[in-house]
């Protein structure tokens, strides 16, 4: 007698409820998958819309004085008073106007130069990788904050000089990414093939190697932002970037510091800082999910 092999039960339906699931994520856009990015962006561009409509959004003017001094938050001031009688919370809206566009710009600049300068590093190697390597070597000797704070110091205080001295301890770190892409790629066959056509090596470089290492270093740009304001609000903190009056959250931190009973000083400009480097945080790592192959099929499948 024999007995004929019968296929195992399946009850719930777990084949069905897989396969309901892989439909379901085939025709979710991929953005959506990644609940860090959205926050990330959302939270990105709330803070853009405040920079942008600052005058509008804000109650008062962020440099009158004309409320009592110290107050708590309450009705009319949402935040509280620091110790002129200046309006804290229009003071941080305004204050978003300064952070987010210089952080911006310190970061691409950094990019640039990091980037030529490692890209041309790396392709054509022999004294001139040497002395741009050598030069990143130099930079990298030193903490980041306390070059940063030398060169600042050396400059002058104020929010230029603060700039120019993020931008110049940020760059060795593209300089490094980029050579090392441009280093793996100088042997890839569609670079060589464009050599044997004929074209020049900075058109190899910045037309066919290029659009490969965009990336990565796209990826270190969207996490270096957060630094970026971190460094830019330490010197203003320190006395070396922002001065007084302008209203930017570094600043008011260290105002805050001064008087540490008042909590609500220093305590509403450092979460504006919180929420800025861990949105822009949020979208690096996604970004970094997302061009890394393997993480960006398992986020497909």
């Amino acid at each position: 007698m024999t007995v004929s092999a019968r296929a195992p039960l399946d009850p719930l339906g777990t084949a069905d409820a897989v396969t309901r699931r892989r439909r379901l994520r085939s025709v979710t856009p991929v953005p959506w998958r990644r609940p860090l990015a959205l926050t990330g962006l959302a939270v990105i561009g709330a803070w853009v819309v405040v920079a942008i409509f600052a005058p509008l959004i804000a109650p008062d003017n962020p440099l009158a004085q004309k409320f009592t001094i110290l107050a708590g938050p309450s009705a009319a001031n949402w935040f509280g008073t620091d110790e002129l009688g200046r309006d804290v919370f229009s003071r941080v809206l305004f204050g978003a106007r300064i952070t987010l566009p210089l952080a911006v710009i310190l970061i691409v600049s950094a990019m640039i130069i990091g980037a030529v300068l490692g890209g041309i590093a790396g392709f054509f190697g022999g004294w001139v990788d040497n002395m741009i390597m050598r030069l990143a070597d130099l930079v990298f000797a030193f903490p980041g904050i306390i070059l940063a704070l030398a060169i600042a110091a050396a400059l002058g205080p104020q929010l230029r000089n603060a700039v120019i001295a993020v931008v110049f301890v940020s760059w060795p770190s593209y300089a490094r990414l980029v050579r090392s892409l441009v280093l793996s790629a100088r042997s890839a066959q569609y670079v060589v093939a464009s050599r044997l056509l004929g074209s020049s090596g900075l058109r190899v470089l910045f037309v066919d190697i290029r659009p490969n290492a965009a990336g990565p270093v796209l990826v270190l740009a969207a996490l270096d932002i957060g630094n970026a304001v971190l460094l830019l609000s330490g010197l203003s903190f320190l006395g070396l970037g922002a001065q007084p009056p302008t209203a930017e959250w570094g600043a008011m931190v260290a105002e805050g510091a001064q008087n540490f009973n008042d909590w609500w000083v220093g305590l509403f400009p450092g979460l504006a800082i919180l929420t800025v480097v861990l949105a822009f945080n949020f979208i690096g790592d996604s970004l970094r999910d997302m061009l890394d192959p393997r993480t960006a099929r398992a986020v497909r499948i």
